[in-house]
């Protein structure tokens, strides 16, 4: 069957499913649809299908499908590179999966957890979540989560350069592997004997390495089976016999790796044969090829975003060009403290995941306790009499009530509470506008409509001068009448949108600019925005910014005309503040507050600015991207 026919089938299949009635066969068989989707990558409709099970599953108060569910979507995020967001899925599923002593899914979600943490540079979070998994297993075989989870280990601290335990694991992982439990063709022994060699050679021991990665080269079928272990086996080979300066099988090992990755698009496996290419033609005086794989690495590696590489390439750039060593050394230092930054703060963000989240279970468990208090306090005031009764039951009442309010209130935040404000506000003038409206309508109109219709009466007097007259007056009185009338309509209408009343708020602070100060303020806002699609984070900011701005120019510039203007190009916001004022020292002020906090809420919003200053005025120029990035490093300029 074609792809297209299995996603139609899938696809009828998920819709009989959907309107069965909510029981435990129908659900089981919405995550068979689930997974029918994620083999074929069709992601999109996978999330749908697992949302409908996640529904179903809270409704039916089904905690083992509502664990799967979360377990499920935490696959999805991660496969969609959301680390966080996956991390929170799988952190959800772990608690129910630990409430319901199911060990095995509890190790498993554990290691997912890890292998997250490892990717983010959290080498302690994903260290004791690997240990967490092999604890929950411990006293059950299953050779699957104690491989994966020695490998994981292995390859931990081989990145930490604790090589000889990372040896000690790997070995270990060797020795769990059971066909009865993992199958032949995933080739669990190639890939550990692979990432031994790679310990070994990080250790710079050449000869054990080589024998490693040809001991993984004769594991039957890999080259089917595991095309990308082969891959890699076969360039780790190339490179331990060039590290020996034996040049048997050299460079074809580099070229028949980077042949297979190239085919499955392996984009961190093409860099790496080309890093290796890169070397051997430099040992071996090929500069000029040697610099191409090089140049080659770097453009892969910016595209991908993939930073480690970056400054891998940076590293051995600034050796090989010296007449660019400082620019290329002060990318390197740029991209790394970025990296450093983003590793930092994603280790932040799930540890503060896991707190939050036994937070939420701890109150959960409070509120459950006293709502049982509440119900045998309840039980026994019926004992007692009804008046007892009625009387509890209405406290009980509002007590819960008073919670969910605190609750919502503990909930909103300052740009939400704005909005509301801006709201009320709304409502009021919309109100005031339909009374103008009326009046106008039912009591001006009507009594100069009676007008109008005696002066056409009079004016069947024959007498030309005053006919003439009458005419020009009952001209003026129909202009005047249809002036009322447009001002009548204009009034009753309401603004079809208040684009999140961004726009309002914002009309708000030029209101009180030029209400308080004499400068001439003009201003141009690009309407079409469409405010609703951005998030209220950069919103909130460009508030501020311009505020700031405002507030440097009143207090310093001592300007007589102000013009901010603020539009949309193509997938950027672009918002430029010009005054006339006597300028500054854009070198000598950079050190000041109003300054930095400009500068740092553009970073906030990924934003880039300009400033120009002069005894003749100063120009602000900042864009914003509409659309945030998937990733927090790439675009490296060099």
């Amino acid at each position: 069957m074609k792809p297209a026919e299995r996603a139609l089938s899938n696809r009828k299949a998920f819709e009989v499913i959907q309107n069965q009635s909510n029981d435990s066969a129908s659900r089981v068989n919405l995550f068979k649809v689930a997974n029918r989707y994620y083999n074929m990558n069709l992601l999109n409709d996978y999330k749908e299908t697992v949302n409908a099970v996640l529904k179903k599953s809270v409704e039916s108060r089904d905690s083992i499908s509502l664990s799967k569910a979360y377990d499920y979507l935490g696959d999805y995020y991660q496969k969609e590179s959301f680390p966080d967001s996956a991390f929170l899925f799988y952190n959800k599923s772990e608690k129910i999966y630990s409430l319901k002593n199911d060990f095995v899914k509890l190790a498993q979600v554990r290691l997912n957890k890890a292998s997250l943490q490892f990717s983010a540079g959290d080498y302690y979070g994903s260290e004791k979540n690997v240990f967490n998994a092999l604890n929950s297993t411990k006293h059950i075989k299953n050779n699957d989560i104690t491989y994966d989870s020695y490998n994981l280990l292995g390859v931990l601290y081989n990145e930490q350069g604790d090589y000889d335990k990372a040896l000690e694991f790997h070995e270990k992982a060797v020795t769990s592997i059971d066909d009865n439990y993992i199958p032949v063709e995933f080739q669990s022994k190639a890939t550990s004997l692979n990432n031994i060699g790679v310990v070994y050679l990080n250790k710079q021991d050449y000869l054990n390495a080589e024998k490693s990665f040809k001991e993984g080269l004769r594991q039957r079928l890999v080259n089917k089976q595991k095309p990308i272990v082969y891959a890699m086996l076969l360039d780790n080979l190339g490179y331990a016999k060039f590290k020996m300066k034996d040049t048997s099988g050299l460079p074809k090992l580099f070229y028949k790796s980077l042949k297979i990755r190239d085919s499955l698009q392996l984009t961190a496996g093409i860099i790496a044969s080309k890093l290796h290419l890169s070397e051997y033609y430099i040992a071996n005086n090929d500069k000029v090829k040697g610099l191409q794989y090089l140049k080659e690495v770097l453009a892969t590696a910016k595209k991908s975003g993939n930073a480690r590489n970056v400054l891998v390439a940076l590293k051995q750039l600034s050796v090989l060009e010296p007449q660019k060593a400082s620019v290329y050394s002060k990318s390197y230092i740029r991209i790394n403290d970025s990296l450093q930054k983003a590793e930092r703060k994603m280790g932040d963000k799930f540890t503060r995941i896991e707190y939050e989240t036994d937070q939420v279970i701890n109150e959960n468990q409070a509120l459950s306790m006293q709502n049982r208090t509440l119900f045998y306090v309840f039980s026994i005031l019926c004992l007692i009499g009804l008046f007892f009764y009625s009387y509890k039951s209405q406290q009980i009442k509002h007590r819960e009530l008073i919670f969910r309010q605190q609750q919502q209130v503990a909930n909103e935040d300052i740009y939400n509470l704005m909005i509301q404000q801006q709201n009320q506000i709304e409502g009021i003038r919309i109100n005031e506008k339909k009374r103008v409206a009326q009046e106008l309508h039912d009591g001006v109109l009507s009594r100069m409509f009676g007008l109008r219709m005696s002066l056409d009466s009079i004016n069947q007097i024959n007498d030309d001068d005053a006919s003439k007259k009458r005419t020009v007056y009952l001209d003026e009185l129909k202009n005047i009448e249809q002036d009322i009338r447009e001002i009548s309509h204009d009034l009753s209408k309401e603004k079809s949108e208040l684009i999140n009343n961004f726009v309002t708020i914002l009309d708000k602070l030029l209101e009180d600019q030029k209400r308080n100060f004499e400068t001439c303020l003009t201003v141009a806002i690009d309407r079409a925005i469409k405010w609703e699609n951005i998030e209220n984070a950069k919103k909130i900011n460009i508030y501020r910014i311009i505020q700031e701005a405002l507030q440097n120019s009143n207090k310093y510039a001592k300007a007589q005309k102000i013009d901010i203007v603020l539009k949309k190009q193509k997938n950027t916001l672009v918002l430029t503040i010009i005054d006339d004022g006597i300028g500054f020292n854009i070198r000598q002020s950079k050190k000041g507050i109003g300054l930095q906090n400009i500068q740092y809420r553009i970073k906030e919003c990924n934003g880039k600015f300009e400033i120009n200053s002069d005894t003749n005025g100063t120009v602000i120029t900042i864009i914003f991207p509409i659309k945030p990035n998937k990733h927090n490093l790439k675009n490296y300029d060099v």
